[in-house]
């Protein structure tokens, strides 16, 4: 059981599990839980200070993935420049489409939540859940594009402005 559909995933690289984020895989160990032993993924999201060890052979099936490719970053940040698209829904239903986006992995549906909810200073002031949605998502996307681009988060954080500055500029 423990080596079957083992994925193409190694140790000192990076990927994204959806409900966290940008992780690196640090090991891949062997451990006997209820009598059972398994191959586990050991995943450290340094900034979160947080570890997480996923069965090998369900990785793939929780939507652990590899990080996206430059055009797939292109392609989110192309979205960045769209014009933002908000319902009239409720808040609340679309809150919960937001954390989903955020929470699929998916790195073009993490940049329609940014570019939706993102603020300039002449708009009227974010509640407090849209802030904090608004800050995941960023966040997620500050982190894929700097691993993807091979650079410093402050970079990426500093080219996503960029361009949402630009869209906003227009």
């Amino acid at each position: 059981m423990t080596k079957s559909k083992r994925s193409d995933f190694r140790p000192n690289e990076f990927v994204v599990y959806p409900a966290h984020g940008v992780g690196k895989i640090v090991n891949i160990e062997e451990q006997e839980i209820a009598g059972i032993s398994l191959e586990l993924f050991v995943i450290s999201f340094e900034k979160d200070k947080m570890t997480l060890r996923v069965p090998t052979h369900k990785a793939t099936e929780v939507g652990m993935r590899s990080l996206s490719s430059p055009d797939v970053v292109s392609a989110a940040m192309k979205t960045l420049k769209g014009k933002a698209k908000v319902k009239r829904a409720m808040w609340s239903r679309r809150a919960q489409e937001y954390e989903q986006k955020i929470n699929s992995g998916d790195l073009i549906a993490i940049a329609e939540v940014v570019r939706d909810l993102h603020r300039t200073d002449d708009q009227r002031e974010q509640s407090y859940s849209e802030r904090q949605l608004y800050e995941a998502a960023l966040e997620r996307l500050t982190r894929e594009v700097a691993a993807v681009g091979g650079s410093d988060e402050m970079s990426a954080q500093k080219s996503i402005d960029d361009v949402l500055t630009a869209r906003i500029a227009a």
